[in-house]
């Protein structure tokens, strides 16, 4: 096993629990879950509704994977928790392929959970490897 690598990326958003945004170990980069908080004004209210706090996380989790020279296209596996699982598992599933190339969804679990940091309704963490 490789050393361990440690990343916070400067431009990402604010922690909102003493964590990194990324941790890296032979190839594999685990990807802390991410809020639809904007890094540029992280204690301004959460976007409207599943499908824009959705974006937003998306954006987030770009922001941190850019961060450390990777996409997207890297993502192994998501896990994504929302708190109105019944409510916005259908608009999520709507949303969630146009995040990814046609045929490249990354394996995913989604978690129906009581609540979540900073009043979100979803949070989605990643599993990305180096090419």
């Amino acid at each position: 096993m490789s050393e361990l690598l440690y990343h916070m990326i400067s431009a990402g958003p604010r922690p909102v629990a003493p964590f990194s945004h990324a941790v890296e170990t032979d190839g594999f980069v685990f990807v802390t879950g991410q809020m639809p908080t904007d890094p540029a004004a992280p204690d301004a209210p959460l976007p409207e509704g599943i499908e824009a706090q959705t974006a937003r996380v998306m954006d987030n989790l770009k922001i941190v994977l850019d961060g450390i020279g990777l996409g997207l296209e890297h993502v192994t596996m998501a896990r994504i928790y929302l708190t109105q699982f019944e409510r916005d598992y259908a608009a999520l599933n709507a949303l969630w392929p146009t995040f990814f190339e046609p045929g490249r969804l990354p394996a995913r679990t989604t978690i129906g959970v009581t609540a979540l940091a900073v009043g979100a309704l979803v949070e989605i963490d990643l599993i990305a490897k180096r090419p």
